[in-house]
Order: C-alpha cells, then sequence, then structure tokens
C-alpha cells in the first residue's frame, strides 16, 4: 500500500484540543530586552509623576512607556523608524479614544469606537509585521482610555504627556546601539545557524525531519529579512550574509559533520567578539544579493479582512454582552477579544484557554500582592514595575504564564487614580475575560475565512515558477552567478511561505478540502533543485577551506 499522502484533507469535525495548549518551553532568547526596557521606560516618568503627586496621569504616562515593548528584534536602523511608526499608532488611538470619550457617555457607542479601534489595529499590526506584542498594548491603551472620565481641554495635555514618554521609550530602545550595533543581526543569523544544525543533525531523514526544516528555512528566512532592513552594506553585514548562506546550503543538503561548525559559528555571535568569517566560492561571494520578499502593504492587507472582521464583531459583542451583565468595565471584555484572534481558528482557540487560565491566575496573584500595594503609591508603582518584568520574562514560555503578571499589572494601574474595593476588582475582572473569550471566539468561528485554501494554491503556484525558473537557470551551460544566486534565493522564500500557508490553512475550519499531496510533493521537489542549484554554485560539497579567522573580503 501507497504511503504517499492522499490529494487532498477534506474538512473534518472541528477539534479543539487542550493537550499542550498551557506547556511551558523555553524563553526566548532576548526576553530580557523587552523587560529590561519596558522598566527603564515607566520607571523616570512614572516616580517623576509620584513626586508630583499627579500619579493619576500616570496611565497616560505608561501609554508611551509601553512601547518600549517593539522591535527589539529589529537592526537598530531598522529599529529607529519602526518605533516612531508605533508611537504615532499609539497616539493616534489615544486621540481618537480621548476625543469619543470625551463627546459622549454613552458606553454602547465607546465599545462600538473601541471595537473598530481594535480591528484597525490588529489588521495593521499584522500587515506592517510589526511584532510582539503586536496590537494586544495599542488596544489596552485605546479601551481603557475610552472609558476614562475625560474632557475636551484635558486631551492635548494627555497626549503630550503620552508623546513625551514614548519619545524617552525610543530612546530606551535605541540605546543598546552604542554598545552593540548589530547585535539584532548577530541573532538573528545566529538563530538560523543553530536550526540550520538542528536539521543537520537528522541527516534529512527520520520522523522529525521534515519539522525541523521547516524550522530552519523559517529562521533563515526572518534573518534575511533582519539584515535587509536595512540597505547599508558594510563588512560586518557581509560576514553575516555569508553565515546565513552557509545555513541555507545546510538546509539543502544536511549533513551531520557540519552540525558542530554551524553551532560554534551560532556561539560566536551569541558573544561579543568578531564576526566569524565563512568562506564562500568567488561567484557566490560577490552576488549576495538578497530576495525581499516583502510585498507592498496593500497588497497584505487584502488576506487580513476575515481578521479585521473577526476583531471588529467579537469586541463589540463582548463589550456589549459586558455592559449587559452589568460588570461595569466592559473594555476588559473588549481588550480579552482582541487578544485571542490569531492566524486561524485552532490557534485562537489555544489563545482563548491561556488568556482564561492565566487571567484567573492572575487575579488570585493581584488579590494576595493587594494589601501590600496598598501601602501607599510608592508601593504601588513598585509592585506595577515588578509585575511589568515578570510578564516580559514569562510570556515568551507561555503565554498563560505572561497574563498571570499582565493581569495584576493592569489592575494596578487602574488603581492609581484611586482605590478600589479588591473583591469587586477581582470579581470584574473574571468575569469580563470569560465573557470576552467565549463571545470572542463565538465571532472567530462564526467569521469564516474560506480564502485559506486560495492563498494555498497561489503559494503553490509562486513555488512552483520559483522552482522551474531556478531549474532553467541550473540546466543553462553558463548561467549568471547573479541570477542564478537570486533565484536559489528566490526558491528557498517562496517554499517557506508554501509551508507557513499551508500551516495557517490547516487550523481554520468551514473551508474546502486542501491539496495537501501538492504540498508535500511541491515542498520536496522545490528542497531538491534548491541543493542542485547549491552545487551549481559550487556551494556543495563543502569547500573545505573556510576557517573562523579567514579574512572575508570587503
Amino acid at each position: 500500500m501507497s504511503s504517499t499522502p492522499s490529494a487532498c484533507t477534506s474538512p473534518t469535525a472541528p477539534r479543539l484540543p487542550l493537550a499542550g495548549v498551557l506547556r511551558v518551553g523555553r524563553p526566548s532568547d532576548i526576553w530580557f530586552k523587552p523587560a529590561l526596557s519596558v522598566v527603564a521606560a515607566i520607571t523616570p516618568p512614572t516616580l517623576t509623576l509620584l513626586a508630583l503627586g499627579r500619579l493619576d496621569l500616570a496611565m497616560y504616562a505608561m501609554a508611551g512607556s509601553l512601547c518600549a515593548l517593539y522591535a527589539h528584534n529589529r537592526p537598530y536602523a531598522a529599529r529607529a523608524g519602526v518605533l516612531v511608526w508605533v508611537v504615532l499608532g499609539m497616539l493616534g488611538g489615544l486621540a481618537v479614544a480621548l476625543v469619543a470619550a470625551s463627546l459622549t457617555d454613552s458606553a454602547a457607542v465607546l465599545v462600538t469606537v473601541g471595537a473598530l479601534l481594535a480591528a484597525a489595529q490588529k489588521v495593521l499590526c499584522d500587515a506592517t509585521r510589526v511584532g510582539p506584542p503586536g496590537n494586544v498594548v495599542l488596544t489596552f491603551v485605546s479601551s481603557a482610555s475610552l472609558f476614562a472620565p475625560q474632557t475636551l481641554d484635558q486631551v492635548p495635555g494627555h497626549l503630550a504627556l503620552a508623546a513625551a514618554t514614548g519619545a524617552w521609550a525610543w530612546l530606551v530602545c535605541m540605546a543598546p546601539a552604542l554598545v552593540r550595533p548589530h547585535g539584532p543581526e548577530r541573532r538573528a543569523t545566529a538563530t538560523a545557524l543553530t536550526a540550520a544544525a538542528a536539521y543537520a543533525d537528522t541527516g534529512g531523514t527520520g520522523e522529525g525531519h521534515a519539522p525541523a526544516r521547516a524550522a530552519g528555512y523559517a529562521a533563515v528566512h526572518a534573518a534575511w529579512q533582519s539584515l535587509l532592513a536595512t540597505r547599508v552594506r558594510s563588512r560586518t553585514r557581509r560576514a553575516l550574509e555569508r553565515l546565513v548562506v552557509r545555513a541555507e546550503v545546510a538546509l539543502a543538503a544536511p549533513a551531520q559533520a557540519e552540525a558542530e561548525r554551524l553551532r560554534a559559528w551560532a556561539r560566536a555571535l551569541r558573544g561579543t567578539g568578531p564576526v566569524p568569517q565563512a568562506c564562500l566560492p568567488s561567484a557566490a561571494a560577490d552576488e549576495l544579493l538578497g530576495v525581499d520578499a516583502a510585498r507592498s502593504l496593500w497588497a497584505r492587507l487584502g488576506p487580513l479582512t476575515p481578521l479585521a472582521a473577526r476583531t471588529a464583531l467579537g469586541c463589540a459583542l463582548a463589550g456589549y454582552a459586558s455592559l449587559a451583565l452589568g460588570i461595569g468595565r466592559p473594555y476588559w471584555a473588549l481588550v480579552t477579544a482582541a487578544s485571542l484572534y490569531q492566524a486561524n481558528i485552532a490557534l485562537t482557540w489555544s489563545r482563548a484557554v491561556q488568556r482564561v487560565v492565566g487571567n484567573v491566575v492572575g487575579v488570585l496573584v493581584f488579590a494576595a500582592v493587594a494589601p501590600l500595594a496598598h501601602l501607599g503609591q510608592a508601593a504601588l508603582v513598585l509592585c506595577c514595575l515588578a509585575f511589568s518584568f515578570g510578564a516580559e520574562l514569562l510570556i515568551s514560555r507561555n503565554y498563560w504564564l505572561g497574563s498571570v503578571c499582565v493581569t495584576p499589572m493592569a489592575l494596578l494601574i487602574t488603581e492609581f487614580a484611586g482605590y478600589r474595593a479588591t473583591g469587586e476588582l477581582v470579581t470584574e475582572r473574571v468575569a469580563d475575560t470569560v465573557v470576552g473569550a467565549l463571545v470572542g471566539f463565538a465571532a472567530a468561528v462564526a467569521v469564516t475565512n474560506r480564502r485559506a485554501g486560495d492563498r494555498v494554491e497561489r503559494a503553490l503556484t509562486a513555488a512552483d515558477r520559483a522552482r522551474e525558473h531556478a531549474a532553467r537557470l541550473v540546466a543553462e551551460p553558463g548561467p549568471d552567478p547573479a541570477a542564478l544566486e537570486a533565484a536559489r534565493r528566490g526558491l528557498a522564500v517562496a517554499l517557506a511561505d508554501l509551508r507557513a500557508t499551508a500551516d495557517a490553512a490547516a487550523g481554520e475550519w468551514w473551508q474546502r478540502a486542501l491539496p495537501q499531496e501538492r504540498v508535500v510533493l511541491t515542498e520536496q521537489s522545490g528542497h531538491r533543485t534548491l541543493a542542485a542549484t547549491a552545487r551549481r554554485q559550487g556551494l556543495l560539497p563543502d569547500q573545505g577551506t573556510a576557517t573562523e579567522t579567514e579574512d572575508a573580503r570587503p
């Protein structure tokens, strides 16, 4: 009997697994960067307001300070621009929220405004690939501001405070460039080398080789995105490009003997020493052009239409349900719903479970810490800072663990303007969390995404064309080195995009059957062509002339 996968995977009954949803993983390699940055961004403004006796304004100061959570995986030249847009996006959402709060007391209208803002923030963050924490922080800031007492004459001052702390957050996030100017690119390259080494360990065979290969190509693609985020070419960047090419070569033709060399390079990159030098054939070394696979913003907005509809509908219904139940803080339900929506239904379900568990445990932590925080405003600020650090320490291990700290931090922020009964806050937060998760997930199920199959077809077509183009160049007697390098990189990008698209579609409900066999066969033939292209370039077999200390040409 043939073991070839069936031509299509038919839609099956929805599966909502619980196994593994709460599993604790390894922390992010750079968890300490957002953790330290957000504490450094929050502390001076908050302590200043404390000294002035105006801690009631801390919510607006923290709106700007929380921008320090973004863009830590970006090279500094690119990070500077991304953070500017994050701050401007935060100020835009905050301005809309404050003006709306000034003009109406209708909770239903305010919930509607919050839902539309949440949908816009979700779509823009996903389309621009701003990275974690994505839209959740922006939605938290704008939604909470909708229900803060406000008059029009106060809006400019509150926006100015948020802008000032946003500028301070920008400085905090850019400061490490003075010490390690190529740190983000080095980390991205090290991650690619480590992932390639893990695949090389499999020898390209065995049960786990396919996931390891997909993870390797995703890491290599992320490394190229990091290197291509800025157009400035330098000696360091060219050395890093060579190392990423070596990772690509290991993925095209995995060899266990190469794995330890890749890991040694990765270890050297994570330190502060010089970048290891990997030798490449002259033609390949001279033609490291990279492939900028990024589509225009407008092209990325189209596929996000169902996600925008889910977010707007789910957030609005969650807020209305909270109002109907008389809970009192509908923006908590709204933010809970906004935090759920991921690439597909299966991931959205996992996030819903994580959110509920994390928030329930978090309110218990708040109840335990509240007596200490209520000793004085200084204690309140210190507790808030501790939880902001803890959230970044834990959230990369699993979202629910981060929520255990985010929840008490959010509750403490509400007390900057005055203490509330702990039991009342705990009850409201749990109720709003459950309402937001249930209604938000129901909206995700109701708004179907039938375009997922179309995106798989387009990704298959793109991968086939990239493979055919590379194969034609390989067959030519004297192909142009630049064209051959661009074709190899383009095929690698197309295969990475195909795997990501297929995985996202596989977790979506209520769609036509997916061409799983075509996906597998296209991947197999594409990887064979990648290996042939690398051999044609002289990248395989290993030239054996590289050392970690030899000079690379500038």
